[in-house]
């Protein structure tokens, strides 16, 4: 019996530790950051993420054609 209270002291110590380290973490603070970038509607590279994505489903898209004319042929 001993061993079992032992056991879950043993696992429960570090599971609360990890929980008040995610609640000290994830607190919400009432003052903005001094270190926060300003917000704004779309974060910064957001146009060039963009056009990567266009690029790639355009590239996926003749892939496809190119796969359904193999097919006819």
């Amino acid at each position: 019996m001993r061993a079992r209270r032992a056991a879950a002291r043993a696992l429960a110590l570090p599971a609360v530790a990890l929980l008040v380290a995610l609640t000290a973490g994830c607190a919400h603070h009432d003052a903005a950051s001094p270190k926060a970038p300003p917000a704004s509607g779309t974060p910064s590279g957001y146009a060039q993420m963009q056009k990567k994505v266009d690029a790639a489903e355009s590239a996926a898209a003749a892939a496809d054609r190119d796969a359904a004319s193999g097919a006819d042929r």
